[in-house]
């Protein structure tokens, strides 16, 4: 399943760049892209596991960014 999703409050491209790293080890992520200039992220994971996939993802952006939200 692949989903776009909006970020909000996201700083900076060096930070998009850490949370794609942190997201693409989760297991079961086949693809990930955060565009800090339209604060947008393209993830691409398993169809049965995504929405605990999602919920991983978040928190692996909050403790790149604290502030940065995944709009759902």
């Amino acid at each position: 399943m692949k989903k776009v999703y909006r970020m909000e409050d996201l700083d900076c491209a060096n930070c998009a760049r850490k949370m794609e790293d942190a997201i693409r080890k989760i297991q079961g992520v086949e693809s990930v892209s955060i565009n800090f200039l339209t604060q947008k992220m393209t993830l691409e994971a398993q169809d049965d596991r995504f929405d605990e996939i999602v919920q991983q993802a978040q928190k692996a952006c909050r403790r790149v960014e604290p502030d940065c939200r995944i709009l759902l």
